[in-house]
């Protein structure tokens, strides 16, 4: 048994058991690829893929058990790497944060601020996704940092813990007649074109949960990744939006008017994550807690209660802009 095989191993369930593609991520031949499978299985004396003649098809119940062995001996591979690169140089490195559109844009800017000043010789890479990928990212060990306030929480590998939380809102153009409308209601916005975000993002789920829940079906004529696509084309006449609040800047969206929702939409919280097992570099765990006014760092390295009810209320106060309640 070596590492190229256990390497063959987690790469081809992650590879869809395509072959062609282990070979070409592992650089080396497909024939190369099939050889260290069959030599493996005969040393362990067991069939670890399902096959349709020469294809793979599958795992075995035996290949999943290891494919969950090999997957620790790799992880723990690159902590000792990691722990090495701590210690030689503590002060320089790479930093791999992955989050959404919305996140990058409007509740990181000041984190990374703050980042670069303390780290300037760290390289920090700010990756941009669904959060489903996102998700992967962080299993595969190619994320060091996970931000995203879909599909982090109950998994299994991954530790989370909530950022902050936060309820959709309403963008109108300004003078718009929801402007002085008083109570607004699911019926008052349902009476109008929609401009939200896409399926799977930034809270869609719960605004279509909260509308059906209503007895209401909303005439949403347009969905995008990007609140500021969103808002552009609210702008242009074409609907009114419903977006995350903290995307929205009274400043730089002049022309537009953003009303409270937290009276209509359920509440959505932003979690951060990172890899159970993942060793992490001193610098990875202060940008955590530049995140938080009053993280302990070892919180978060011995995966030990989340910040505090009042941490995470301090935060979604943070992340609200002067938001307008109608007349």
């Amino acid at each position: 048994m070596n590492f190229q095989q256990l390497r063959i191993i987690s790469e081809t369930a992650k590879r869809d058991f395509n072959l062609t593609e282990v070979a070409a991520a592992l650089y080396t031949s497909q024939s190369g690829v099939s050889k260290h499978i069959k030599d493996l299985e005969e040393e362990l004396g067991v069939q670890i893929f399902e096959r349709k003649g020469k294809r793979l098809l599958g795992l075995t119940q035996p290949g999943r058990e290891l494919l969950q062995i090999v997957e620790r001996m790799l992880l723990d591979t690159r902590n000792i790497k990691s722990l090495a690169e701590r210690f030689s140089n503590c002060e320089q490195g790479q930093l791999t944060v992955v989050t959404t559109h919305t996140q990058a844009c409007y509740a990181l800017p000041r984190v990374v601020l703050a980042f670069k000043e303390v780290y300037p010789e760290v390289h920090l890479t700010l990756n941009q996704c669904g959060p489903g990928e996102i998700k992967r990212m962080l299993l595969e060990g190619r994320a060091d940092i996970g931000i995203a306030t879909e599909a982090l929480a109950d998994v299994t590998e991954l530790y989370s813990f909530p950022y902050y939380n936060w309820q959709h809102a309403i963008v109108i153009p300004a003078g718009h007649e929801l402007e002085s409308r008083p109570a607004l209601s699911l019926g008052d916005i349902a009476r109008y074109p929609i401009l939200t975000y896409h399926e799977g993002i930034t809270g869609r789920a719960r605004i279509d949960r909260t509308f059906a829940g209503g007895g209401l079906t909303p005439n949403i004529v347009m969905s995008s990744l990007d609140a500021d696509v969103i808002k552009t084309y609210v702008g242009l006449g074409l609907g009114i939006g419903i977006v995350a609040p903290m995307a929205f800047d009274p400043a730089r969206d002049a022309g537009l008017k953003l009303l409270s929702g937290s009276r209509l939409f359920e509440t959505n919280t932003t979690r951060i994550a990172v890899r159970r097992g993942r060793y992490l570099r001193a610098y990875a765990y202060r940008f955590i807690e530049l995140c938080f006014a009053h993280l302990d760092t070892r919180s978060v390295e011995l995966h030990s209660p989340p910040p505090s009810a009042a941490d995470i209320q301090a935060n979604s106060i943070q992340h609200q802009p002067g938001l307008s309640e109608p007349a």
